[in-house]
């Protein structure tokens, strides 16, 4: 089956369909998928994301877990 083809029994069979929360479902899939967009990214961004990625090889990050704790510290200070 082609594309064509296969959009139309798409169609077809969408336009059967009376479950409003299946149609809900559907309607997220799709919004999704227009959201993918590639993003270019520049020499800077590129080179930061090698250099995170080495950081987090190296053993050079925090867990999320400190991360809160910090946060909730930090706040009870302000």
């Amino acid at each position: 089956m082609n594309t064509i083809e296969l959009r139309k029994e798409l169609i077809t069979r969408i336009s059967e369909i009376e479950d409003k929360d299946f149609l809900n479902a559907i309607k997220t899939i799709l919004d999704y998928k227009n959201k993918e967009k590639f993003h270019h990214l520049t020499n800077e961004d590129e080179e930061e994301l090698i250099r995170a990625s080495e950081e987090g090889k190296s053993g050079q990050f925090i867990l999320q877990s400190e991360m809160d704790k910090k946060a909730e510290k930090w706040l009870r200070e302000v």
